[in-house]
């Protein structure tokens, strides 16, 4: 496809004040009261408004619970009365085990409603209908794990998890507590009325009554969109605190901190796994931006691409983003369970609208469930918030990160202060100039193949109709691998470490040996022993085939080259190495490595590209294979999809008897 800016909106038609054909003079407050009628129902401020427009929509409708995704009905046609929302949804986290990841069961359901009224407001009636009530708190509570408790967390999952190869980063999350006195959906609206008025920059601002709790929020982070064909995404990262002496001196050092940019940098890699797996017709990334919150500023890439898949299915296959859960996501799903000894609810999860436009086009709007109050019909409040882990994490600066993304619905409760003034003007701010040559400077480091459209490309003739079976590690790199080669005209598939067999590979033209997370020393490991009797096999034969990170690791060691663990870890980093006698900047996400000292003898036939200093092995070379430590796939990869594209242009010009 060919991406514009995204406008962040949906045409949803002409101005709707009316409940399929009811008075339009219907007031603002009125059609509030109605609207709790109906069994389920919510009130959302959308950044996906069209042109100028600055409204509030109205849903309600029956409520009902499914078990699936692909249960959520789905309507086609051009709908009778242009009305954008056929179903509201609320989707849990435990979802995730939909598709086949870990999560706590607990129990949280999958709540559907069926809109039967849908009205618009602007932002102005619909805080002039909400009186602000007081709300009382019956108990303060607080979080569930201290400050100290949580600090001690960070350094145990850096240490024991990071540090080991078990992913490149994780987000695990605390919950704050407390009980609200004499709670009711006056109160619930209250305090969304607090949100709307206060919190800039929210992809949704919302209160959502499901039935059986009210979720309050004001998220700034789309989960996935649709409209028609196009698909966006939106990854989110990077977390400065307004408030310092001085905003602009401190943006634009927040800006250069290399954590925080390699932090982003992940996080629109793991998206980009994603979108690769929904998106069949091509996309590109967009960006970065600045997104401004009422007491911070995130930075932001865009992700656009066009898919002909059901649209349920692209809300399945894109649970969840990486800025609420890590990379890789597998891994990350299992830690989350390891680690936070409850299930989510709704945290960290996703709301959505499911409808069509005017002409009967699919429309999906989603938001992440972050920044968001549950509240039970008891009173029972949950706010949870979570920070991103990297390898070189501050305890203290994640302890606060948390504060910070909890603030702006705790002060809705009245649990701490309204944020003050920034002191200065936030939007003059975010289009500084030095301040935009410090964010776009950004893209320099990244790879143009993912920054272009890549749509209408010509395929490799020496490369086109080849044939390539990926043996997956439980990463979705493997995803990007696959588009990668697919834009030089291959077809590929996929066999998961636990269905292969000896075999599942042999009708490759060229098999790669992928990625994932794990220690390659670990003979107790089963994806390990998988992985060495792949290789084995193939060594012992004639076919083409590719070995990357930890495939990469598994074949160093089956080739006699010792691996050892990294002395600086590099999960999520970018470094100069030189390939083939050619310098070349590439992404890394490694734990371990394969080394070689100078005097290491090497089997006959086979060679390497090494650290002078280190010995670490970058690529690995033999008559019918190659290994690379890097991920060439990566974003971070300037020039990656041309090191995929020669590499396998290399291993397929081989001799066919070697």
């Amino acid at each position: 496809m060919t991406a514009d800016l995204p406008d962040r909106g949906f045409d949803r038609g002409p101005d709707r004040g009316s409940d399929r054909g009811s008075d339009r003079a219907q007031s603002a407050r009125d059609a509030i009261a109605a609207l709790q009628g109906h069994e389920a129902w919510a009130i959302i401020r959308r950044s996906t408004r069209a042109g100028d427009r600055d409204t509030v929509g109205l849903v309600g409708g029956r409520r009902h619970v499914v078990e699936s995704l692909l249960d959520i009905p789905l309507e086609t046609g051009v709908p009778e009365h242009g009305l954008i929302a056929d179903r509201l949804v609320a989707v849990p986290f435990r979802q995730v085990r939909e598709r086949g990841l870990e999560a706590h069961d607990d129990g949280t359901p999958l709540v559907v409603v069926d809109v039967e009224t849908e009205l618009e407001f602007t932002v102005a009636d619909v805080l002039a209908a909400i009186d602000d009530d007081a709300v009382e708190l019956a108990d303060r509570g607080g979080f569930d794990i201290d400050d100290t408790a949580y600090a001690e967390l960070v350094e145990t999952i850096i240490r024991d998890e990071i540090g080991q190869g078990e992913g490149a980063n994780l987000v695990v999350g605390r919950q704050y507590h407390a009980q609200v006195a004499d709670w009711d959906a006056g109160r619930a609206l209250t305090v969304f009325r607090r949100l709307l008025e206060r919190e800039r920059g929210a992809y949704w601002t919302f209160v959502f009554f499901t039935g059986d709790r009210y979720l309050i929020g004001a998220s700034p982070e789309r989960h996935v969109s649709v409209h028609g064909e196009d698909v966006r995404m939106n990854p989110i990262s990077g977390t400065f605190r307004l408030g310092v002496d001085d905003v602009r001196r401190g943006l634009l050092e927040f800006l250069r901190d290399e954590k925080e940019i390699y932090e982003l940098f992940m996080v629109v890699d793991e998206e980009l796994k994603m979108m690769c797996d929904v998106c069949d017709k091509g996309g590109q990334v967009l960006g970065p931006f600045l997104k401004p919150m009422s007491r911070l500023v995130h930075t932001e890439y865009f992700l656009a691409g066009r898919t002909s898949r059901d649209p349920r299915e692209v809300l399945r296959d894109t649970m969840y983003a990486a800025t609420v859960t890590g990379s890789p996501l597998q891994n990350a799903c299992r830690l989350i369970k390891k680690y936070e000894s409850h299930g989510r609810a709704y945290y960290g999860a996703a709301l959505a609208i499911l409808g069509r436009d005017a002409e009967g086009a699919t429309v999906v709007d989603s938001p992440i469930l972050i920044r968001t109050a549950d509240v039970g019909l008891d009173g029972r409040l949950t706010i949870t918030a979570g920070a991103t882990l990297v390898r070189d994490s501050e305890p203290t600066s994640e302890v606060a990160e948390t504060h910070a993304k909890a603030a702006g619905i705790l002060s809705a409760f009245g649990l701490v202060d309204a944020a003050p003034s920034p002191g200065v003007d936030v939007a003059e701010l975010v289009n500084d100039e030095d301040v935009l040559l410090e964010l776009f400077a950004r893209n320099r480091r990244l790879s143009s193949f993912w920054l272009t459209d890549q749509s209408g490309a010509r395929p490799d003739p020496a490369l086109a109709g080849k044939r390539v079976v990926i043996l997956d590690g439980e990463d979705d790199f493997v995803n990007m691998l696959r588009h990668v080669l697919g834009v030089a005209g291959m077809t590929s598939t996929v066999v998961t470490h636990p269905a292969y067999a000896d075999g599942a590979l042999d009708d490759a033209d060229l098999v790669i040996v992928g990625p994932g997370p794990g220690d390659p020393r670990d003979d107790a490991d089963p994806k390990i022993a998988t992985f060495r009797r792949a290789v084995d096999r193939l060594l012992a034969g004639d076919q083409p085939f590719l070995a990357v990170c930890l495939g990469h690791q598994v074949l160093c060691d089956r080739l006699g080259i010792p691996l050892a663990y990294k002395d600086i870890v590099f999960q999520g980093t970018q470094d100069e190495v030189v390939i083939d006698g050619h310098p070349e900047r590439v992404g890394f996400y490694n734990t371990f490595v394969g080394r070689v000292a100078a005097d290491h003898q090497l089997p006959p036939g086979v060679s390497v590209d090494a650290d002078p200093g280190s010995g670490d092995v970058h690529l690995v070379r033999g008559p019918h294979f190659r290994g690379i430590q890097f991920h060439a796939e990566s974003i971070l990869s300037q020039h990656g999809a041309d090191l995929v594209h020669r590499l396998a242009t290399d291993l397929l010009a081989q001799p066919e008897t070697r």
